[in-house]
């Protein structure tokens, strides 16, 4: 069975021949760099690979993963604000995000290749009135050519020939203007200002639906979509119920009826945190899957399952800390949940987030032997 098939069977509560192996959150940089000294080649990278290795391997492939892949639609910001860094110490940096023109304070304490090893101090927002979103929103031209590959038509002509799923990242209606604005910031103006989140919500609904569009009109049947949003902590949503739907829920319909009309009926969000109150608002949105399942922050797999039937899909929910407690804590987190989940279906096992690098290279391994033979136990 092809890695398309396998993920449409799984996902339609099916008879795949095994559960997909994905890990896909993926790993932390600071956790390759910390295998790479454990026994893990040299030439063995992420996806975004380092610089200065020759012919670089994914770490998918070393692990034997499932191939999946995303359409190359560009969604960021166009151009990207420049790099610019305005304080530097042996400890510290301030500096500009090219990403989001924020300004952060990054402690350099495990940096590796940008990418710090605690969360950025954010001390300034990019967006704060309507003149700053005015000016900021000119970066999110849907129209301009960079959105898509020079050799697009070529692109499509070789995954439609494709024998494993495609994904379409559909953006986010909560977690881009959370990052643009600040939390405390967009808390407060969905009471201040809610005609102002309207229009930044509707802006934000017409730029994905005007993103992704020609990708499904030319692509034959791409398998599954991805919302991203972060709208939840470790205790529940961020936002209250009442928010979701006087704001994102009609903006959401409207993207999923887009996704529908082309085919596309497996559409997951990627939410951290304990999201029980929303995943009822989300169903009725449109979209039915949701990952990584946090387990620090609540969520279960075993007990979605249980609640939601059919009706949910999910991917992730197997505790990254019980890798660091002990073989037989991980064993018995593996036997608490596959069994169940492979019978049930509508599951693809991975972590509930990034693996990260308190996590030994021969334990990562010793659990994918134990995940692997427990799934095809059940099969």
């Amino acid at each position: 069975m092809d890695a398309r098939t396998r993920f449409s069977e799984t996902m339609r509560f099916g008879k795949p021949d095994r559960l997909p192996y994905w890990e896909f959150i993926g790993f932390w940089p600071q956790t390759i760099e910390r295998w790479h000294q454990e026994g893990l080649p040299q030439h063995i990278c992420e996806r975004m690979n380092y610089e200065g290795i020759l012919e670089p391997v994914p770490i998918e492939e070393f692990f034997d993963y499932d191939r999946y892949e995303c359409v190359p639609v560009n969604q960021g910001l166009v151009p990207a604000f420049d790099e610019e860094v305005f304080e530097e110490t042996d400890e510290y940096v301030i500096r500009r995000r090219t990403d989001d023109g924020c300004i952060v304070k990054s402690v350099k304490t495990g940096m590796v290749r940008s990418v710090p090893s605690v969360m950025d101090q954010w001390l300034e927002y990019a967006v704060t009135d309507r003149e700053s979103f005015r000016k900021f929103s000119k970066r999110l031209n849907a129209k301009t050519p960079a959105r898509y590959l020079a050799n697009w038509d070529e692109y499509v002509l070789k995954i439609n020939r494709r024998d494993y799923p495609l994904a379409i990242r559909v953006g986010s209606l909560f977690g881009w203007p959370r990052n643009w604005i600040g939390i405390e910031n967009v808390s407060m103006m969905f009471y201040d200002d809610p005609a102002f989140m309207h229009e930044i919500m509707d802006f934000i609904m017409e730029f994905i639906i005007e993103t992704i569009t020609p990708a499904l009109q030319a692509i034959d049947r791409i398998d599954f979509a991805l919302f991203w949003e972060d709208m939840a902590y470790n205790h529940g949503s961020l936002v209250s119920p009442g928010i979701v739907k006087e704001f994102m829920m009609p903006r959401y319909k409207r993207i999923t009826s887009l996704l529908h009309k082309h085919g596309v009926d497996v559409i997951f969000v990627d939410c951290d945190g304990n999201h029980d109150e929303l995943t009822p608002l989300w169903l009725e949105s449109g979209i039915n899957g949701v990952f990584p399942l946090e387990c620090a922050a609540g969520e279960d797999p075993v007990r979605l399952r249980k609640e939601y039937g059919k009706d949910l899909l999910l991917i992730g929910g197997l505790d990254k800390r019980t890798l660091i407690r002990g073989r037989k804590e991980m064993e018995a987190e593996v036997a608490s949940k596959v069994p169940f989940l492979v019978e049930n279906g509508g599951w693809i096992p991975s972590l509930d987030h990034a693996v990260p690098p308190d996590v030994s290279f021969d334990d990562y391994r010793y659990y994918l032997d134990t995940l692997r033979r427990t799934v095809e136990a059940g099969v």
